[in-house]
């Protein structure tokens, strides 16, 4: 099953690649086998685009869409969405303004459930980003939830990181985390038509000048209005001039690292589940003294 697979991923068969990842993502026997036969030294690079709700990642991401393609880039798009806590599907399901690509042979997008993982990441998101390497794809954009742990998570996976900000945000800039400071490669300040996103910006590129921000050199920082497509060829220059910069050994050996620490928990993990914990509980919570602690001590020492 998965030689055939990994054929029609090599082929370019869309069809064949969405069958791997279903395959992948419910861990059909031989989906190991599937990882490591893979070609993952592919030149595709992956983008991340985080930020808060409301930035218009959704709205960025379909005009970044429009500029690689019209650049004659083949695109896979990722988009990773909260799950209903009830059987762990995408709420938000396929993008609706993404529709108008579904049928150009440049374009591959997939949404992913979070399935509950406590970052906000898809517990297979490695595996399938690599997925879309090993199919010979161009450029692989990974659109996060934007909520918790998902957005410094995304920095473990992607080559270049986007995060994105309205002007709305306001004195909250000054209050950002310090993990999002961390992880951006480009700042996109989006809806740069509001008032007061001039000042926003500057206010912005004052936190991220080297002298205040512990980075040897400023960030980009680039305004949009994606409704309107405007500013993305500026985003997409940008993108290119990160990748060409000469990345420093540790950032990758950090993301290798940082990916190979993902594949090594889940591995570990693999045979806990909610299910058979919630299962477990509902055998003892009646308890008279039922104790957390000595339920987890003792599902541990059984599984």
């Amino acid at each position: 099953m998965w030689q055939q697979l990994l054929a029609q991923i090599k082929e370019g068969d869309r069809k064949g690649l969405a069958r791997a990842i279903s395959f992948v993502e419910n861990e059909q026997p031989g989906y190991e086998e599937l990882m490591a036969a893979l070609d993952t030294g592919a030149e595709a690079r992956i983008t991340g685009i985080t930020g808060p709700p409301g930035a218009g990642k959704s709205t960025l991401v379909d005009a970044l869409i429009a500029t690689l393609t019209a650049a004659g880039k083949k695109v896979a798009v990722l988009c990773v969405d909260p799950s209903s806590p009830f059987n762990l599907g995408a709420l938000l399901g396929d993008r609706i303004r993404m529709s108008r690509w579904y049928l150009n042979p440049q374009v591959f997008i997939r949404s992913l459930a979070t399935r509950g993982t406590m970052g906000g990441l898809h517990p297979k998101i490695i595996e399938i980003a690599d997925l879309m390497k090993a199919a010979g794809f161009d450029e692989v954009l990974i659109e996060t939830v934007g909520v918790g742990q998902s957005e410094i998570e995304i920095a473990g996976l992607a080559d270049t990181t986007i995060v994105v900000v309205v002007p709305e945000a306001g004195d909250e800039v000054q209050t950002m985390k310090a993990g999002l400071m961390e992880i951006a490669d480009i700042f996109v300040v989006n809806k740069a038509d509001r008032p007061g996103a001039d000042a926003f910006v500057g206010n912005l590129r004052l936190m991220l000048a080297p002298a205040f921000s512990n980075r040897p050199r400023s960030l980009p920082i680039i305004k949009t209005v994606a409704q309107e497509g405007l500013g993305l060829d500026e985003l997409y220059a940008a993108i290119r001039e990160h990748r060409t910069a000469a990345q420093p050994p540790e950032k990758r050996s950090w993301l290798l690292a940082e990916r190979s620490y993902q594949l090594i928990q889940k591995e570990r993990m693999k045979d806990v589940s909610r299910p058979a914990l919630r299962a477990a509980l509902l055998a003892r919570h009646d308890e008279a003294h039922f104790n957390l602690y000595r339920f987890v001590r003792d599902f541990l020492n059984h599984h």
